[in-house]
């Protein structure tokens, strides 16, 4: 699903669309360049700040001192599901652009992204890659297309601080299984009348979160076999657990409050002003919810989404780096190098760490927000260090969730038709909390004809 970060262009997937500028203000074309590879490359969000624009010209300027035989072109880019196929289709992106770990998969199987295996060594750490995310960018032949790029996230648990301590709960302990979830959440909407768990619902985000669940029960949403032929399996009992939990908390317990539209936007504003108790979404969604709903870092707290059960894990996604199909040889050694400089820098040395950095506190987003190792732990710790001075989150009240996460089964979203699943199972989220006497299974048996439609048709 999807997280915004000011003026960095982010993704995670969720109903994402890409609309992007000419040149940005960071890089114009010169006359002098002439015999020059023009290298076309994804920017900042439109609307960045002139500091992070000549912060971002710093950085191509510093690249193209390295690589005289390169002109580096950047754009401006926000990708969004409502025009990415047709930009993709007609050619118009740039050599170098980023697509959410949900639509890396399609893209492979359909060959609209270049092969990039053969060059893996030319990454940093010879292409060692974190096999968790690596996973997202591998086509079904083992070859590598994509480069994991930044915003590789985990789903959290997160909750408000305030609430847990008006509720009579320790902040510092927060729930570590479902069940401490539920008795969290009935204590918090007791004591405030505010909601105690909120659940997204429409616009693709109740499928999302109940796979969220689902994974963390040890099920899964699809299964697929020897040849890659995908089948729907929405009505497991992982799923069907999920839900009967939710209804429990709406039900039985009437605690997750009066509103049951919620989407990622919605929901992150109401957590943001207090109204929410706990919800569960990507880990980096932190930036969103300071940045752009101007949460008040001292209520926030970040855990782990129980797992329980065999199999269970932790659903995850980001961004990748994709290099266009129709790019030559010499384009592609060109994006590769841009890639490994621009996005994988800053895990190779200080001086990475810090230029990338600047264009974040240039933007004014926080920095030191929770991150997956795209290389190793090893590699992540080092980072970390490097932006310590800048470091302007309340790590201490994460720590709950950092101190875990590295163990976690990091889980893909399902593989086929990802959108189409998780609409497929909005309406089952739906009635679940607007009808008392909704009929799970025969919710997620119709979903999951719906589903294994839309999967059969992706794969003819």
């Amino acid at each position: 699903m999807k997280t915004y970060i000011k003026g960095l262009a982010v993704v995670g997937a969720l109903s994402l669309a890409v609309s992007f500028a000419a040149c940005s203000p960071a890089n114009n074309d010169d006359p002098g360049d002439s015999g020059k590879l023009n290298l076309t490359v994804v920017g900042l969000l439109p609307g960045s700040t002139e500091e992070a624009y000549a912060r971002l010209a710093e950085q191509v300027a510093d690249f193209e001192k390295s690589n005289p035989d390169i002109k580096v072109t950047t754009v401006d880019y926000e990708w969004k599901a409502t025009t990415f196929a047709a930009d993709l289709a007609g050619g118009t992106l740039p050599d170098v652009f980023e697509i959410p770990f949900t639509d890396g998969k399609t893209l492979i199987a359909n060959n609209q992204i270049a092969n990039v295996n053969d060059l893996l060594a030319e990454f940093p750490y010879k292409g060692a890659f974190n096999e968790g995310v690596l996973q997202y960018g591998k086509g079904s032949d083992g070859q590598v297309y994509a480069i994991p790029a930044k915003s590789i996230y985990g789903v959290g648990l997160h909750y408000n601080r305030d609430l847990f301590t008006q509720a009579g709960l320790d902040p510092d302990q927060p729930p570590a299984t479902w069940d401490e979830v539920r008795t969290a959440a009935k204590a918090i909407s007791d004591a405030t009348g505010v909601a105690g768990f909120c659940q997204m619902a429409q616009s693709n985000t109740g499928g999302w979160q109940i796979t969220v669940d689902t994974y963390a029960r040890g099920g899964r949403m699809e299964t697929v076999d020897a040849d890659g032929k995908a089948t729907a399996t929405l009505d497991n009992d992982a799923t069907k657990a999920s839900l009967e939990f939710l209804k429990e908390l709406r039900w039985t317990d009437n605690s997750m409050g009066a509103n049951f539209t919620y989407d990622w936007g919605s929901i992150n504003q109401a957590f943001a002003a207090g109204q929410c108790g706990m919800y569960t979404s990507g880990q980096d969604v932190y930036v969103n919810l300071v940045d752009a709903n101007g949460m008040s870092p001292d209520i926030y707290g970040l855990a782990m989404v129980p797992l329980e059960g065999a199999d269970s894990g932790v659903l995850g996604g980001g961004t990748l780096a994709a290099i266009s199909v129709n790019a030559d040889d010499a384009t592609k050694a060109a994006a590769v190098k841009w890639i490994s400089y621009f996005y994988l820098g800053r895990y190779v040395d200080q001086a990475g760490a810090v230029a990338y950095t600047e264009i974040a506190v240039a933007n004014g987003t926080p920095v030191g927000v929770p991150e997956l190792p795209i290389f190793s732990d090893a590699a992540l710790k080092d980072y970390q260090t490097w932006i310590e001075p800048y470091i302007n989150v309340p790590v201490d009240q994460m720590t709950p969730f950092t101190s875990q996460i590295g163990s976690a089964k990091l889980v893909n979203e399902p593989p086929v038709s990802t959108q189409d699943v998780y609409a497929a199972l909005d309406p089952v989220v739906q009635a679940v909390l607007t009808d008392q006497n909704a009929d799970i299974d025969a919710l997620l048996a119709e979903a999951n004809v719906a589903a294994q439609r839309e999967i059969d048709r992706a794969q003819s």
